[in-house]
Protein backbone atom coordinates (compact mmCIF):
# COMPACT_ATOMS: atom_id res chain seq x y z
CA UNK A 1 0.00 0.00 0.00
CA UNK A 2 1.18 3.54 -1.05
CA UNK A 3 2.63 5.38 2.38
CA UNK A 4 3.07 8.76 2.37
CA UNK A 5 6.52 10.99 3.47
CA UNK A 6 5.38 12.27 6.94
CA UNK A 7 6.67 15.55 5.34
CA UNK A 8 3.28 15.95 3.73
CA UNK A 9 1.75 15.86 7.19
CA UNK A 10 4.08 19.00 8.60
CA UNK A 11 2.91 21.60 5.66
CA UNK A 12 -0.50 20.82 5.66
CA UNK A 13 -2.36 23.12 8.57
CA UNK A 14 -0.35 25.81 7.08
CA UNK A 15 -0.55 25.83 3.49
CA UNK A 16 -3.40 24.69 0.67
CA UNK A 17 -0.67 22.82 -1.20
CA UNK A 18 2.17 20.09 -0.27
CA UNK A 19 4.38 17.37 -1.28
CA UNK A 20 4.37 13.74 -0.57
CA UNK A 21 6.19 10.92 -1.54
CA UNK A 22 4.45 7.65 -3.04
CA UNK A 23 6.10 4.17 -1.79
CA UNK A 24 4.61 1.00 -2.78
CA UNK A 25 3.02 -0.64 -5.56
CA UNK A 26 -0.53 -0.18 -5.04
CA UNK A 27 -1.22 2.63 -7.64
CA UNK A 28 0.55 1.08 -10.96
CA UNK A 29 0.70 1.94 -13.91
CA UNK A 30 -0.25 5.35 -12.50
CA UNK A 31 1.78 5.99 -9.58
CA UNK A 32 5.12 4.33 -8.93
CA UNK A 33 7.29 3.65 -5.63
CA UNK A 34 9.56 7.30 -5.55
CA UNK A 35 6.91 9.44 -7.55
CA UNK A 36 6.63 13.04 -5.84
CA UNK A 37 2.82 14.17 -5.62
CA UNK A 38 1.81 18.08 -4.93
CA UNK A 39 -1.45 17.42 -3.66
CA UNK A 40 -4.25 20.38 -2.36
CA UNK A 41 -4.98 19.92 1.02
CA UNK A 42 -8.99 19.89 1.38
CA UNK A 43 -11.46 20.73 -1.38
CA UNK A 44 -13.79 18.73 -2.63
CA UNK A 45 -13.53 14.85 -4.12
CA UNK A 46 -15.19 13.49 -7.12
CA UNK A 47 -15.71 9.81 -8.09
CA UNK A 48 -12.24 9.21 -10.20
CA UNK A 49 -10.10 12.05 -7.93
CA UNK A 50 -6.37 10.04 -6.78
CA UNK A 51 -7.06 11.22 -3.11
CA UNK A 52 -4.42 11.12 0.00
CA UNK A 53 -6.14 9.98 3.14
CA UNK A 54 -5.52 8.44 6.46
CA UNK A 55 -5.72 4.79 6.75
CA UNK A 56 -8.79 3.81 8.55
CA UNK A 57 -7.52 1.24 11.11
CA UNK A 58 -4.25 3.13 11.35
CA UNK A 59 -4.51 6.83 11.60
CA UNK A 60 -0.92 7.50 11.46
CA UNK A 61 -0.48 6.11 7.86
CA UNK A 62 -1.40 8.10 4.93
CA UNK A 63 -2.04 6.62 2.04
CA UNK A 64 -2.58 7.45 -1.59
CA UNK A 65 -6.25 5.88 -3.40
CA UNK A 66 -8.26 6.39 -6.76
CA UNK A 67 -11.56 7.46 -4.83
CA UNK A 68 -14.14 5.40 -7.20
CA UNK A 69 -17.85 6.09 -5.76
CA UNK A 70 -19.43 7.64 -2.36
CA UNK A 71 -21.45 5.28 0.22
CA UNK A 72 -22.91 6.01 3.26
CA UNK A 73 -21.00 8.97 4.44
CA UNK A 74 -17.55 8.46 3.03
CA UNK A 75 -15.70 6.94 -0.08
CA UNK A 76 -14.99 3.69 -1.37
CA UNK A 77 -11.43 3.66 -2.71
CA UNK A 78 -9.41 1.55 -4.78
CA UNK A 79 -5.68 1.09 -5.94
CA UNK A 80 -4.87 1.03 -9.51
CA UNK A 81 -3.31 -2.19 -9.32
CA UNK A 82 -5.72 -4.48 -8.61
CA UNK A 83 -3.27 -7.57 -6.95
CA UNK A 84 -1.94 -4.98 -4.42
CA UNK A 85 -4.60 -4.60 -2.08
CA UNK A 86 -4.81 -2.39 0.70
CA UNK A 87 -8.10 -1.04 0.29
CA UNK A 88 -11.66 -0.60 0.78
CA UNK A 89 -12.09 -3.82 -0.22
CA UNK A 90 -9.81 -5.07 2.87
CA UNK A 91 -11.49 -2.35 4.95
CA UNK A 92 -14.92 -0.94 4.01
CA UNK A 93 -15.89 2.81 3.30
CA UNK A 94 -13.10 5.65 4.21
CA UNK A 95 -15.12 8.15 6.32
CA UNK A 96 -15.03 11.76 4.39
CA UNK A 97 -12.95 13.31 7.87
CA UNK A 98 -10.35 10.76 6.80
CA UNK A 99 -9.65 11.82 3.14
CA UNK A 100 -7.30 14.93 3.45
CA UNK A 101 -6.74 16.14 -0.50
CA UNK A 102 -6.27 15.66 -3.79
CA UNK A 103 -2.99 14.84 -6.24
CA UNK A 104 -2.51 17.47 -8.91
CA UNK A 105 0.30 16.32 -10.38
CA UNK A 106 2.92 13.77 -10.77
CA UNK A 107 6.95 14.17 -10.74
CA UNK A 108 8.83 10.97 -11.84
CA UNK A 109 12.57 11.35 -10.10
CA UNK A 110 15.11 10.13 -13.11
CA UNK A 111 15.91 6.87 -12.99
CA UNK A 112 20.22 6.15 -11.75
CA UNK A 113 22.33 4.99 -14.03
CA UNK A 114 20.48 6.00 -17.12
CA UNK A 115 22.59 8.97 -18.85
CA UNK A 116 22.54 8.62 -22.51
CA UNK A 117 20.87 11.67 -24.64
CA UNK A 118 17.57 9.76 -25.24
CA UNK A 119 16.97 8.00 -21.82
CA UNK A 120 17.09 11.60 -20.61
CA UNK A 121 14.72 13.36 -23.32
CA UNK A 122 12.54 10.21 -22.57
CA UNK A 123 12.34 11.03 -19.38
CA UNK A 124 11.66 14.84 -19.36
CA UNK A 125 8.26 14.48 -21.63
CA UNK A 126 7.13 12.45 -18.78
CA UNK A 127 9.00 13.55 -15.72
CA UNK A 128 5.82 15.90 -14.54
CA UNK A 129 2.64 14.67 -15.03
CA UNK A 130 -1.20 16.33 -14.02
CA UNK A 131 -2.84 13.46 -12.46
CA UNK A 132 -6.21 13.92 -13.52
CA UNK A 133 -9.52 12.09 -12.77
CA UNK A 134 -10.12 8.71 -14.21
CA UNK A 135 -13.75 9.39 -15.53
CA UNK A 136 -13.98 6.26 -17.56
CA UNK A 137 -14.65 4.05 -14.22
CA UNK A 138 -16.66 6.66 -12.56
CA UNK A 139 -19.17 5.90 -15.48
CA UNK A 140 -19.11 2.23 -15.42
CA UNK A 141 -19.54 2.20 -11.55
CA UNK A 142 -22.53 4.54 -11.45
CA UNK A 143 -23.97 2.11 -14.71
CA UNK A 144 -24.36 -0.80 -12.79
Amino acid sequence: MPELSQESERGRAVLPWGAAEVTGPSMVPTLHHGDRLLVRWGGRVRPGDVVILRHPFQQDLLVVKRAKERRGGGWWVLGDNAFAGGDSTDYGVVPEELVLGRVRFRYRPPASGRRSPLELARWAVSAVRPVLAERSVSRRLRAR
